[in-house]
């Protein structure tokens, strides 16, 4: 009968050891830490944190069983894990898109955040300094009761949002942000050359994006005459128009929005205009809505184009008029219960383009 080797049978026994102590089988069984994932998408990068979740069981926690001072696995059993599909920032400070191992220093005062190039190991037990990825201090402060060990995303801002570990009563949070430069514009450019960049719709919103946040204009005109190539409307032209303007190119942003309004129907113009509101350009707005007064008063646009005109103007009773001319050339359906919301507005004195 072969005999195990002495080396291989004492790692097996602190392995099973180390297992029983941790709550995990071989089996697969419920474990008493069990295992979790969160996810959040920040602009188009995706955030995932994924751990196991010990439980209080009537222990004393900080300063105890997680001793302050020591580098802890922020979790139970395997790495918690922190990963990112593009760069991101961690309280300001760069981080690379990647999978990491989490792990923290919690102290009375401030906790540091390690984000460690090693994420297949077994809690902290084999952490390195050397394979840090970054390190950031952040403070904790106190929070409600949690048995669980939990992650959660909170405070979601366009560009910007903040991971918290709550366990017990004390909760530790970190903010992460993101960089239009660094995440949108190369998901962007990677879609235009696949089989989206044949159609007109996905290169005029690249283009659009790209204006709204006044980057890459010169690309984003690119994708404006991209758009224009597979399918020429009055969308992609008013977006190569707008991108023109906002690069100081004013007498050829004049000629291509001139055809642009040669292509126009009633409901794009409406529709731009409702977008310039959008972005607070009320007065140009108001310049769309009364080409459409003028050229389609009698539409279901025209209608609302006069409303909100007279509605700008504080002229509330003739704004709800107009409304009411719009209800009687629409369809039964959403849409006129919608313009029925926009009447029950203007009879009560409120403007409804705000």
């Amino acid at each position: 009968m072969n005999k195990i080797p002495c080396a291989f049978a004492t790692f097996l026994g602190l392995a099973l050891i180390a297992l029983s102590a941790s709550g995990q089988t071989e089996l697969g069984l419920p474990d008493r830490s069990q295992a979790a994932m969160v996810q959040q998408r920040l602009g188009v990068t995706d955030i995932t944190i994924r751990y196991h979740r010990p439980l209080v069981a009537g222990r004393k926690i900080w300063g105890a069983l997680v001793p302050y001072d020591k580098v802890w696995r922020a979790g139970a059993n395997l790495n918690t894990t922190f990963e990112v599909s593009d760069p991101v920032s961690i309280e300001g400070k760069p981080l690379p898109a990647g999978i990491y191992g989490l792990h923290m220093i919690p102290t009375t005062n401030s906790w540091t955040i390690i984000f460690s190039k090693a994420a297949d190991s077994w809690g902290s037990y084999s952490y390195n300094q050397s394979e840090d990825a970054l390190r950031v201090t952040v403070k904790p402060h106190a929070g409600e009761m949690k048995e669980a060990l939990q992650y959660t995303f909170e405070d979601l801002k366009p560009d910007s949002v903040t991971a918290t570990l709550r366990w017990e009563k004390v909760a530790v949070p970190f903010q992460i942000s993101v960089n239009d430069q660094d995440t949108v514009l190369p998901y962007i450019r990677r879609k235009m050359r696949g089989f989206q960049q044949y159609f007109w719709g996905p290169p005029n919103e690249a283009a659009q994006y790209c204006l709204e946040k006044k980057i890459a204009l010169p690309e984003a005109l690119k994708w404006a005459d991209l758009s224009i190539q597979a399918e020429e409307r009055f969308e992609n032209l008013g977006t190569k128009a707008d991108i023109l303007k906002a690069m100081g190119k004013t007498d050829e942003a004049g000629k291509v929005w001139q055809h642009a309004m040669e292509l126009a129907k009633p409901v794009q113009l409406y529709t731009y205009a409702r977008g310039l509101q959008a972005q607070e350009r009320d007065a140009e707005a108001m310049e769309i809505f009364r080409t459409v007064a003028q050229q389609s008063p009698d539409t279901l646009f025209g209608h609302m184009a006069k409303a909100r005109l007279k509605s700008h103007a504080a002229d509330y009773n003739g704004a709800a008029e107009e409304v009411r001319q719009a209800i009687a050339v629409t369809p039964d359906g959403a849409q006129k219960e919608a313009l029925k919301g926009v009447l029950d507005k203007l009879n009560a004195k409120q403007d409804i383009n705000k």
